[in-house]
C-alpha cells in the first residue's frame, strides 16, 4: 500500500504538477460575447485552463497560439453516436482535435457531462465513448499530451460524511469499475464536479454555512472522521476525500481527481438567501487560495486537486431557479460580477477589474448604432469627444469603433464605472485590457483622465430612454463634423 501511494504521489506531481484554476466557459447567453472578446478577457485576467462545454471552433481558434489550457467535451447529445462507433468517435476527434492543435494547446477531453446522472439510459456505452476517443487520439499520437475523462457529479458517492465510509452508488458499478481502470491504465483522472452550495442546502441545516464557505472555524467545530482522525475544516476537502474512499471501495489507489466544477451563485429566488454576492465572493476567493496553495486534502495533503470555476458569465438563458442564471464571475459584457479578494492567491485573476477597467465598442456591432450611440456620449452624455478631431492625438484610426470606443470608455470613467454606464444598447463591452495606443491615452489608464461630471445622465442600455439635444458627429472627406440637432429625441428609437 505505501509504495501504491508513492506512485500515486509521484504521478500525480508529474503529470499535473502544481494546482491550477481554470475557469468553465458556458454559452446559455443573450448576448454572448465574441470568441475573441472572450478571449482577450482570459488573458487579461491571466487564466490560463479553461473548459469548453463542447469545441467550438471559433472558440478554438481564437485560443490558438494563447498558450492557454483547452479542456474540450463531448456533448452528451453525441454520446450515443461516439460509443457505439468507432469510427464516428475517430471523425469527432480529427475535426475538433486533431485540427487545432498544436497551435490549441488541447489538453484534455470531457467525454459528456455527468451521465451517470442526467443521462442514465447511455450509461451503457460511456466507457466504450472513452476508450474510442482514446483510440482516435493514440491513432493521431496524441494520447500523450491529451487525457480522456468524463465529469461526474458527487451526487453519485454514497455515505459521503465521514469519508472514510464513502463509496459510489453499487448501481453503477459495472459502468464505474471499467472507468476507473480506463482512468489507470491512461494515466487520467477522475473528473469530479464538487458544489458545497448545494450541500449546503440541501443538509437541512446539518452543514454550517461557514463550513462550506471556507471560513475559519475553531477547532471544536471541525468535522472529524472518526475513524481516520482526520479533520475537516471545510465541505470541499471533504467531498474530494469521499471521492478517494470511494475509489479506494473499489481497489484503486492512484487515480487523481480534478474538480471539472465548482463554484457559488451570486442571485437567488427568495427559497435561495444564501446565494448572494458576498457569499460567492467569499467561496470562490478562498477556494483559488485553497487550490493554489497546493494544499491537497487531509487524506491526500500533497496530491494536488486542479478546479475549473463554475462559471466565467452568467448564463442568462439557463432554466430554472434564479441562482441558475448567476454563477458566473463576470456579466456577458465584461464586467465583473464582484472582485475577487485574491491578495497573495498567485497570478491567476491578477488585474483588479474595479480599478483597471475599460469601456469598448464591440468591433462587430453595427455601424449605425454605433455612431447613435457615439452621438449620445458627446452630446447628452458630456463626454470630451475633442481629442477626435482630425489633427487631434486619437482621430487615427478614423473609423466609428476606434472612435467609438474613445468616447464609450470617457463616459464609462467619468461617470465612476457605474453599473449600466457601459451598454450603449449592448454595443460596448468592459474590458481589463487597456485600448490606448501611441499617443492616445485613453481616460483611466492613468494618464490623461476624463473630467467626471455632475450630471445625472446614463448611458443607453436597452431598457433607457433619453431625451434632449443630441449633438450628431459624422464623418465627411475625413473631418468629424459636429451638428446640433435640436428637439426632443427618445433615444430608444434610435438605439
Amino acid at each position: 500500500m505505501a509504495v501504491l501511494l508513492l506512485l500515486f504521489f509521484l504521478l500525480a506531481c508529474s503529470v499535473y504538477g502544481d494546482s491550477f484554476i481554470g475557469v468553465n466557459i458556458g454559452t446559455d447567453i443573450t448576448n454572448m460575447p465574441s470568441a475573441t472578446e472572450t478571449v482577450a478577457l482570459l488573458k487579461a485576467q491571466s487564466i490560463q485552463h479553461v473548459r469548453l462545454y463542447d469545441a467550438d471552433r471559433a472558440m478554438l481558434l481564437a485560443l490558438a497560439n494563447t498558450g492557454i489550457r483547452v479542456t474540450v467535451s463531448v456533448p452528451n447529445n453525441l454520446l450515443l453516436g461516439i460509443g457505439q462507433s468507432n469510427a464516428t468517435a475517430a471523425n469527432w476527434v480529427a475535426h475538433n482535435v486533431v485540427a487545432h492543435v498544436p497551435a490549441t494547446n488541447i489538453t484534455a477531453i470531457a467525454v459528456g457531462s455527468e451521465v451517470l446522472t442526467a443521462l442514465p439510459n447511455v450509461a451503457p456505452v460511456l466507457v466504450n465513448a472513452l476508450k474510442f476517443i482514446q483510440s482516435a487520439l493514440v491513432a493521431a499520437n496524441l494520447d500523450q499530451q491529451i487525457k480522456v475523462s468524463t465529469p461526474h457529479s458527487s451526487s453519485i458517492i454514497l455515505n459521503s460524511f465521514p469519508p472514510s465510509q464513502a463509496f459510489f452508488n453499487k448501481t453503477w458499478d459495472p459502468v464505474m469499475v471499467p472507468l476507473l481502470k480506463f482512468l489507470q491504465s491512461t494515466g487520467s483522472y477522475l473528473m469530479l464536479n464538487v458544489y458545497p452550495y448545494y450541500n449546503y442546502m440541501q443538509s437541512e441545516g446539518k452543514i454550517q454555512l461557514e463550513y462550506a464557505l471556507f471560513r475559519p472555524l475553531p477547532p471544536n467545530k471541525e468535522a472529524v472522521d472518526a475513524n481516520t482522525m482526520l479533520h475537516y475544516t471545510n465541505v470541499f476537502d471533504a467531498v474530494i476525500d469521499a471521492a478517494y474512499f470511494a475509489m479506494l471501495y473499489l481497489n484503486f489507489t492512484n487515480i487523481p481527481v480534478v474538480v471539472t466544477e465548482s463554484g457559488w451563485p451570486s442571485k437567488g429566488d427568495s427559497s435561495e438567501p444564501d446565494a448572494t454576492i458576498d457569499n460567492a465572493n467569499t467561496y470562490n476567493s478562498n477556494l483559488i487560495r485553497h487550490v493554489l496553495n497546493n494544499s491537497g486534502t487531509p487524506k491526500h495533503p500533497r496530491i494536488p486537486v486542479s478546479t475549473y470555476i463554475y462559471e466565467l458569465y452568467n448564463e442568462d438563458l439557463r432554466p430554472g431557479p434564479v441562482s441558475e442564471k448567476n454563477w458566473g464571475l463576470f456579466y456577458a459584457n465584461g464586467a465583473p460580477v464582484y472582485t475577487l479578494h485574491l491578495t497573495g492567491a498567485g497570478t491567476v485573476f491578477a488585474n483588479d477589474t474595479t480599478n483597471q477597467t475599460f469601456c469598448v465598442a464591440k468591433s462587430n456591432a453595427d455601424s449605425k448604432l454605433l455612431q447613435a450611440a457615439l452621438d449620445w456620449a458627446c452630446g447628452p452624455g458630456k463626454v470630451d469627444c475633442s481629442p477626435l478631431r482630425q489633427g487631434q492625438e486619437c482621430f487615427e484610426p478614423n473609423n466609428v469603433v476606434a472612435h467609438a470606443t474613445y468616447a464609450f470608455n470617457a463616459y464609462y470613467q467619468q461617470m465612476a464605472k457605474s453599473p449600466g454606464t457601459c451598454d450603449f444598447k449592448g454595443v460596448a463591452f468592459v474590458t481589463t485590457t487597456n485600448p490606448s495606443y501611441g499617443s492616445c491615452v485613453f481616460p483611466g489608464s492613468g494618464g490623461k483622465n476624463g473630467t467626471s461630471i455632475n450630471g445625472t445622465s446614463l448611458a443607453p442600455s436597452n431598457t433607457s430612454t433619453a431625451s434632449g439635444s443630441l449633438s450628431q458627429h459624422y464623418y465627411n472627406g475625413g473631418s468629424l463634423i459636429s451638428s446640433v440637432i435640436l428637439g426632443a429625441l427618445l433615444l430608444s428609437a434610435v438605439l
